[in-house]
């Protein structure tokens, strides 16, 4: 199982030597990849009844695909993932663009995990359906791979139309691994028979079995491998000692045995309150679990 961390958003803050040396203390200490989240904009809970799931208009975000041209530079060998973007509230051909020059720019290292969102206040401000954003991934997706793999193309999709164009550069391998997270039943589906991987929100190992199982059956009606499919789960770390890391590191244990192919090693929201302190946390897990 390939070990990664959650990049701490929130609460890592904005110098750009913070983010640097906290990016190369994970790659230091083991990791193989970094993932980040994305929120383009924050609900202000005050005077609206929108959900706002622990995030609001103060919550830092960094944007994932600027973050990740900065983090190529400042890393060697470590993965960059986006878990997730929120793909329908942007425009299909931008993402295969920007995508491509991350993927250029790092030397193939970009992971991109997609999924369709809930903060509707979101699609409203980048001037976006919220309302269809499940049946537009499906043609994004397909439009991403078919810009990624040659120089022009024409695509004639219910909601994209693209004659005889492409991006420049294209991705050196002509493709970029895309992965999807959700947990609704028409996104099992999708994962099952679209994507490269899936990120399930599990928080417990034994809950993984049901969904895989689904994810399974959609991709073996759709004619493909299962174990083509990479499943990425999360384990939180959280600032209570030593049996809080090894209940961490049990659990992580746990998930490699039920199928897991990456894991994320979350530091965010554990207590932390300075850049190193993250970095004092996901070396000690590395010590905790050994040899990656």
């Amino acid at each position: 199982m390939q070990l990664g961390v959650v990049f701490p958003q929130t609460e890592i803050g904005t110098d750009p030597a913070a983010i640097r040396d906290y990016v190369q203390a994970v790659e230091g200490a083991g990791y193989r990849h970094l993932l980040a989240f994305e929120h383009v904009l924050g609900v202000d809970p005050e005077g609206t009844d929108g959900p706002t799931r622990g995030y609001t208009h103060e919550s830092q975000f960094h944007e994932p695909l600027v973050l990740f041209g900065y983090l190529a530079a400042t890393t060697q060998s470590l993965e960059l993932v986006t878990g997730i973007l929120i793909l329908p509230q942007r425009q299909a051909v931008l993402v295969a663009k920007q995508a491509a020059e991350v993927q250029v720019l790092s030397g193939g290292r970009l992971r991109l995990g997609v999924g369709v969102g809930w903060n509707e206040a979101e699609f409203e401000g980048l001037n976006e359906n919220f309302r269809n954003r499940g049946r537009r991934i499906e043609e994004q997706i397909a439009l991403l791979r078919a810009l990624w793999a040659k120089s022009s193309i024409s695509f004639e999709g219910r909601d994209h139309r693209i004659t005889r164009a492409g991006i420049s550069p294209l991705p050196p391998e002509g493709t970029i691994p895309i992965w999807m997270g959700g947990m609704a039943d028409p996104v099992l589906d999708r994962v099952g028979r679209l994507a490269d991987g899936w990120f399930p929100q599990y928080r417990e190992p034994a809950e993984l079995a049901a969904g895989l199982e689904r994810v399974h059956e959609a991709a073996r009606a759709a004619g493909r491998e299962t174990d083509a499919i990479g499943i990425e789960c999360r384990v939180g770390v959280a600032d209570g000692g030593a049996e809080a890391l090894s209940a961490a590191v049990a659990s992580a244990r746990q998930f490699e045995e039920v199928g897991a192919t990456h894991l994320g090693v979350n530091t965010m929201g554990a207590g932390f309150s300075s850049p190193q302190q993250h970095i004092d946390a996901i070396r000690v897990f590395a010590e905790e679990w050994g040899e990656m």
